[in-house]
């Protein structure tokens, strides 16, 4: 099942995409999810952020290939970081390009969406507390991160979490072929797993020291490939089985 959220007109709505067309839902996807009876053409919609999350929990070198490129090694526990609610922008959002930073990076990654409370959840009940994933876009201020020494700024900024284009809730994260392009030419190539903490694994860690909440978002690390943005770039990430996440890239 595919979840929407999206504009039409002048309304923001969620629903559940079916070939093409839009089954619109009473509330969203964690309150009063009941279908409403509409129905509008896929066509004729905006995609948005599936999801407005309260934060976003990011890991970093979670893959061995891309922690060696930056010359690091893979750590014995998830490395933890977050982006705020601020930082989610959607499909066809534009990636802004900051004046304070000379290198904006790209890194494509998988998202997982959190269905309900989360607390102190075990590795083989994490499944319980999914509501699906998405493709999600860790995009960094590189020369910042490395300035900075802490990567608030360099990977918190506005638009720096692209999300998108709709949540899968019928998909096994384990083996996912995840590829980045830019302007066509693939960039990133990798499959899930290879991660070197796995999906349960990330969401029993996180939750011993924090509570997630319906809607929060993990990004759940990126491959090796990683590079720098351009004005005019159009970056597309792509899950197998969930679809691709296209965003231009441009000047604030």
């Amino acid at each position: 099942m595919r979840l929407v959220r999206f504009k039409f007109g002048d309304r923001i709505a969620h629903g559940v995409a079916e070939g093409d067309a839009v089954r619109l839902l009473r509330g969203t996807f964690f309150e009063d999810p009941l279908p409403s009876g509409d129905e509008v053409p896929l066509d004729d919609v905006r995609l948005l952020a599936p999801v407005l999350p309260s934060k976003v929990v990011c890991l970093g070198k979670n893959y061995a290939a891309h922690a060696a490129e930056f010359g690091g090694e893979v750590p014995e526990e998830p490395l933890i970081f977050l982006k705020p609610s601020t930082s989610v922008a959607g499909p066809g959002d534009t990636i802004p390009l900051l004046p304070i930073s000379h290198r904006v990076d790209y890194e494509g990654e998988l998202a997982v969406v959190i269905g309900r409370i989360a607390r102190d959840v075990k590795t083989e009940e994490a499944g319980a507390f999914i509501l699906g994933y998405t493709c999600g876009n860790d995009v960094t201020l590189r020369d910042l991160q490395k300035k900075d020494g802490q990567w608030g700024r360099a990977k918190g900024f506005d638009g720096s979490c692209p999300l998108g284009p709709w949540i899968e809730t019928e998909l096994d994260p384990g083996d996912l072929l995840l590829q980045t392009r830019v302007n066509g030419e693939i960039r990133q190539s990798a499959q899930t797993s290879d991660m070197v903490f796995r999906v349960g694994t990330i969401v029993e860690f996180v939750t011993q020291f924090m509570t997630l909440l319906p809607g929060d978002v993990i990004l759940t690390g990126t491959p090796e490939g990683v590079g720098k943005l351009a004005p005019g770039d159009r970056v597309k990430v792509e899950v197998e089985g969930i679809g691709v996440l296209a965003n231009p890239v441009g000047e604030r």
